[in-house]
């Protein structure tokens, strides 16, 4: 959640919206209590059965987090959280379930806490089981996990403050709040539409907002620590409220506030807010006389001799009525009303009991989410223990194990370019099975674009440990893949498909090429070319040729299309007249023929009449045809 309201809303206009390439090289800090509670959720919501769906959601995301977008992720995990979020926790939970909190029995003050926390415990015990079990999982895949002291998205904060990562990956948007530069809300790998970066830089040019700042508007709105904030305050009110101090004095003026102070008169001793005159009530600042027709400044009489300067004519008949709820925005009338919203405003603020509370503004500005002593550790990202994690998840998510290598191929192809282009003198596998062939050819995926790299067996043999068949989800439909083998032809089709599931990767494909299986997997482009500059060379040199060779064919062809004209000349027997062609030579036939042929065409037209003629008497009776002869 993070602060209350709409605050997403009021940042999104401010969002940069990045592609997958965004994150290459960079180090980010993952919230993983979000990741393991909202998209699991999203998993359950499509397939109710699903076994472990946060197992699942993280092993997908994290291969495609640190293969195919090429980000090295460190993972927070929440530690012990703060006294006032788990009040606000258990809050959430009774007024969600109906309950009312101030009935539970209680004799204390820690009875009633112990009373109204116990269901919230007994409900995040199985997140916590949850998140362990994806920690147990990180670890096998040999990316660095960070435990916090107190809320992970304080810690995500801390070290993208302090320069340790580039950016933080959390739903929660009191990350800011924290100290945090760049916040990333929402990120799918499978998605084909770019994702929501913030960065704190465009919020302070666009709003003005700075760090205390949103604190303040925390207080006034409401946040985890403190679900109702102040009553009447929304996020347009507690922006426009805040924006009237700087960043480093707007918690002092909420503690001056909060005491019964006004502090918008300069030149007076502070009054009390309880002294000044109420909103209702007559306003000190002497509001210039408007006119009853038109709401403008200047009276009726006024307007019918000079005219309005507002309305802009000379008699007060073309003067504009002002419609149904009508406001005056001249000076004066602006000047009263701000006036009286801020006295408002105040007087809302110090109706509130321990206002602003110390401890949340404490918690927001404090930095120890991890031991003072100890540090930052050193962030490494290690090889993964393949075996373990093939028995890890045989065990919980009953996977095949020649699924899991099937998996993980991407994964370990990125480690190996790495591990080529720091030291290429040192000879090494794939998996300790496959070289580097060639590249195939440019894929564009999501709008990047990749090397479709060549991966042949070092070893005699064929490919045996990639498998065809995709585990199936409890409740799902089966859906079989058929995809390139040793047996199966080049035009091997996809059968029975269903949609793709959330956030699970495209597995390397198989090509049998000349007797001979490649594995084929996306490649970063600049990771290819510091791995293998000659392979990288050759392609290019090749791809060079090919379009010097395409450029070429089109010119010849452009060439002869516009040198093309009619043949001169007698035809071929075979070859089709156009149509002016043909008259032509029909017309010059008759002209030759001349009065011959005319002659020709009269003999033509008598005997053909004559012959109409006798068929015609043939017909009529004998007596009929002597009266015709006759007469």
């Amino acid at each position: 959640m993070g602060v209350g309201g709409s605050f997403w809303d009021l940042l999104k206009p401010y969002a940069r919206h990045e592609g997958a390439g965004y994150l290459r090289g960079r180090r980010v800090a993952v919230d993983l209590s979000f990741w393991v509670v909202s998209h699991s959720t999203a998993i359950l919501a499509r397939s109710p059965r699903a076994r472990k769906p946060h197992l699942r959601n993280t092993f997908f995301r994290t291969l495609s987090l640190f293969a195919k977008m090429g980000a090295f992720p460190v993972f927070v995990v929440d530690g012990e959280p703060s006294p006032l979020k788990s009040q606000a926790r258990a809050a959430r939970f009774f007024r969600g379930s109906g309950m009312d909190l101030a009935a539970l029995p209680s004799t204390g003050t820690e009875a009633e806490s112990s009373a109204a926390t116990a269901p919230v415990k007994g409900r995040n015990a199985a997140v916590t089981r949850y998140v362990e079990e994806c920690v147990e999982l990180l670890e096998y895949l040999g990316m660095p996990v960070l435990r916090a002291n107190g809320e992970a998205e304080a810690l995500c904060a801390l070290l993208n403050n302090e320069g340790h990562v580039d950016a933080c990956i959390t739903a929660d948007s009191d990350a800011f709040l924290f100290g945090a530069k760049t916040v990333i809300k929402v990120l799918q790998s499978n998605c084909k539409e770019p994702f929501e970066c913030y960065n704190i830089a465009d919020i302070e040019s666009g709003l003005g907002l700075k760090r205390k700042q949103m604190i303040a508007m925390a207080l006034l709105i409401g946040s985890d620590h403190d679900l109702h904030g102040v009553p009447g305050f929304g996020v347009e009110t507690a922006l426009r409220f805040v924006q009237l101090f700087d960043e480093d004095c707007i918690l002092e003026k909420l503690y001056e506030i909060g005491r019964g102070v006004y502090p918008f008169l300069e030149g007076f001793d502070k009054p009390h807010i309880d002294d000044l005159p109420s909103p209702s009530t007559k306003s000190p600042i002497v509001r210039s006389p408007h006119c009853s027709h038109c709401g403008h400044p200047g009276s009726k009489k006024n307007h019918s001799k000079v005219g309005c300067n507002y309305c802009l004519v000379e008699a007060l008949e073309n003067c504009i009525e002002k419609p149904a709820g009508f406001k005056c925005e001249c000076p004066s009338c602006d000047e009263r009303r701000h006036e009286n919203w801020q006295i408002k405003v105040c007087k809302r603020i110090a109706a509130e009991t321990n206002f602003p509370n110390e401890e949340i503004i404490k918690l927001y500005l404090s930095d120890n989410n991890l031991d003072k002593e100890n540090g930052v550790p050193l962030l490494s990202w290690n090889k993964p223990d393949v075996e373990a994690l093939i028995d890890f998840l045989t065990y919980k998510q009953n996977w095949e194990p020649s699924y899991i290598r099937q998996m993980m191929l991407p994964m370990l192809s990125t480690i190996y370019l790495r591990e080529v282009a720091s030291s290429p003198s040192k000879p090494l596998l794939l998996y300790d099975q496959y070289e580097f062939h060639s590249i195939q050819r440019i894929k564009i995926r999501h709008g990047y674009p990749y090397y479709l790299v060549r991966w042949m067996r070092a070893t005699h043999g064929m490919i045996s440990n990639v498998s065809t068949k995709k585990p199936e989800m409890e409740g799902e439909v089966s859906s079989e893949v058929v995809v390139l083998d040793d047996d199966d032809d080049e035009d091997a089709t996809v059968v029975n498909e269903s949609p793709e599931l959330l956030d699970e990767p495209d597995a390397p494909q198989v090509l049998t090429d000349n007797n001979c299986s490649f594995l084929l997997t996306d490649e970063d482009i600049q990771l290819v070319s510091a791995a293998f500059p000659r392979e990288t060379a050759r392609f290019q040199e090749e791809q060079r040729l090919k379009e010097a060779e395409s450029r070429a064919r089109k010119s010849k062809l452009n060439l002869a299309n516009s040198v093309c004209e009619t043949p001169k000349g007698p035809r071929p027997s075979g070859a089709q007249l156009s149509i002016k062609d043909f008259y032509r030579s029909k017309k010059g036939l008759n002209i030759e023929s001349g009065k011959e042929t005319v002659g020709e065409g009269h003999t033509s037209k008598e005997a053909s009449r004559k012959s109409s003629d006798r068929d015609l008497n043939e017909k009529l009776p004998k007596s009929v045809r002597r009266r015709l002869l006759f007469d």
